[in-house]
């Protein structure tokens, strides 16, 4: 028998299988499971957003387009940035990629590759060390701290790390998992590291609009941040739109490297498509209605989910500041990639474990409560009944 696998790079043999995925794969065919594993909300796309790819699709809109990104969602996009960080931002600081992940694929292409590190904070979502080690570059880990304040980043830690290999901070903010959120104090100390160091910053601020202390926004690298500083923007229209199947997202950069992204996205997929590219316009001139919705729904589920499941006394958290998950750990039950599959069959409803955000997700699981009160109660009463010892199924 042929060998193929010993073929293959090795970068691409280490890639690890998704913690995630697994638990997906084990519950999905579940009848009247309630899936909280996945980072997606339950509403549709709105109608305005489709109606207008429809209305392009009608045009013929259906050939090649520019590699950037057409120039009406560059600048609705430099628009959509000006209402929320207020200031002046030029279109030629846009580029559009076919998701967020493709976001950030292109930004690590651009940053790094073998024999290179990327510091990466603690737990974090795994498709980013993950596009890391398929470059050839090495993730650091900086764990941040779990207490009574919720988790921590010690950005003396992410100082002692730092080597002359080094070439990227990668920071998300609010968190996924964890929903920790970085302060604009915080943000500055990174920046100010950065600078030191000179080393590029990677911004990760998908969920800056979710946020649950009543601001609109959370703080960015925008608030502290300069022309001259070395900060890569990744973003996504999947989660303020509610269109992760669309595959579109945005990367926000110095114009200066604007060249070499625009031959990185070439070589990748030479494009998004136009009519999802009239769809991501229409989201961001119009969307802010159907966004204010969004968080009003997922706030009220989430004071649904953290007051039920403190009420059990089992299980251990902060309520999240920022995203829409909810990082908590289970008194008695430190094998929670095991944990994962036994709420498939125990209580009918579908986690993250822990372990698949790294070590130090170790002893937690990740709940995402971006879905509407009524779901999201039936949700936490099936886990608090397990907790409680009532489990839901045989």
């Amino acid at each position: 028998m042929t060998d193929f696998l010993a073929t293959l790079r090795p970068e691409a043999l280490g890639a690890p299988p998704s913690g995630i995925v697994e638990v997906m794969n084990y519950g999905r065919r579940r009848e009247g499971l309630i899936p909280l594993w996945a980072g997606e909300g339950d509403l549709p796309t709105p109608a305005f957003v489709c109606e207008a790819a429809t209305r392009s699709l009608a045009a013929g809109e259906t050939f090649y387009t520019w590699q950037r990104g057409i120039p009406e969602l560059r600048a609705a996009l430099a628009r959509y940035h000006e209402r929320l960080y207020g200031g002046t931002f030029a279109p030629e600081r846009f580029f559009v990629t076919a998701s967020g992940m493709q976001a950030i694929q292109i930004a690590l292409t651009a940053l790094a590759g073998p024999g290179d590190e990327v510091l990466v904070p603690s737990p974090a979502w795994p498709n980013f060390a993950a596009a890391v080690g398929v470059r050839g570059a090495r993730v650091v880990d900086v764990p941040m701290t779990f207490g009574n304040r919720g988790w921590i980043l010690d950005v003396e830690r992410l100082a002692d790390v730092v080597t002359p290999a080094t070439k990227a901070i990668f920071l998300n903010s609010p968190c996924n998992p964890t929903g920790w959120t970085a302060t604009r104090e915080e943000l500055a100390s990174v920046l100010a590291l950065a600078r030191e160091r000179g080393i590029w910053i990677v911004a990760d601020e998908v969920y800056g609009r979710f946020v649950w202390d009543g601001s609109a926004r959370a703080p960015s690298f925008h608030d502290v941040a300069g022309p001259e500083d070395r900060v890569i923007f990744v973003n996504t229209f999947s989660k303020n739109w509610a269109m992760t199947g669309w595959r579109v997202g945005w990367i926000e950069a110095p114009p200066e490297i604007g060249d070499v992204l625009e031959n990185l996205i070439q070589y990748s997929t030479s494009g998004v498509a136009v009519f999802v590219q009239r769809a991501a316009v229409a989201a961001l001139d119009h969307g802010e209605g159907f966004l204010a919705h969004q968080v009003a729904r997922i706030a009220e589920s989430r004071e649904i989910l953290t007051a039920t499941l403190a009420a059990t006394g089992r299980a251990r958290f902060v309520a999240p500041v920022g995203a829409f998950y909810l990082f908590f750990g289970v008194e008695g039950e430190d094998d929670t990639s095991r944990l994962g599959l036994r709420l498939v069959d125990e209580a009918g409803i579908g986690l993250a474990p822990g372990t698949a955000f790294g070590a130090a997700g170790n002893g937690f699981l990740r709940l995402c409560f971006a879905r509407g009160p009524e779901s999201m109660r039936e949700a936490s009463r099936r886990l608090a009944d397990w907790l409680n010892g009532r489990p839901q199924r045989a």
